[in-house]
């Protein structure tokens, strides 16, 4: 199973059409969207070919995200936890379960970083997905991977010069199965 991850486009339809693009491109089976979307417009075009999947961010100010993520995906609130199993199907809210070969991934927008690194060590989840410093990056510790797939560029220290997006690939293992993308705008 081949898993687009995105965060924090931030009202930008240039951006979140391009990755849209690429997830169809790539021919993904499920986009998680790690939440900064801002407004129920720039939620629509993620209405694809392909599940779809996202947290609430610090600046999704307006609760209508909800219902417009809600009315073609699933909306997890401030965290959720998926399964992607083996044979392509993905449990909401609950590890693999009975399927060993699942992969078990926890999804949170980044604002704590308490959070992200406590689910990161608590050794629960086989990736942990987060945004909101809107700098691409990869950590594996004790076997679980951070990912975060970047954002828009931002005038912040540390920030990505361009637009990121990642792809998992579930049938791989690690900091191996992610790939990070450059999009141009």
């Amino acid at each position: 199973m081949l898993v687009g991850i995105v965060s924090d486009t931030h009202d930008d339809l240039a951006a979140v059409e391009a990755a849209v693009d690429l997830f169809e491109s790539r021919e993904v089976d499920a986009v998680v969207h790690c939440g900064d979307f801002v407004a129920p417009f720039s939620v629509t075009p993620f209405d694809a070919g392909f599940d779809f999947y996202a947290v609430r961010g610090n600046n999704d100010g307006e609760w209508a995200v909800e219902s417009t993520v809600n009315s073609f995906g699933t909306y997890l609130g401030e965290a959720g936890v998926l399964s992607f199993g083996a044979d392509g199907g993905v449990e909401n809210g609950s590890t693999g379960g009975n399927d060993a070969d699942a992969v078990d991934v926890a999804v949170t927008h980044g604002t704590s970083e308490v959070v992200v690194d406590a689910l990161v060590g608590c050794g629960d989840h086989d990736y942990v997905l987060h945004g909101h410093t809107h700098a691409s990056g990869i950590e594996e510790r004790n076997g679980t991977v951070r990912v975060n797939p970047g954002g828009l560029p931002i005038p912040v220290e540390g920030a990505d010069d361009a637009f990121h997006v990642a792809t998992l690939d579930t049938t791989g293992s690690g900091a191996a199965a992610v790939t990070h993308h450059r999009l141009d705008r």
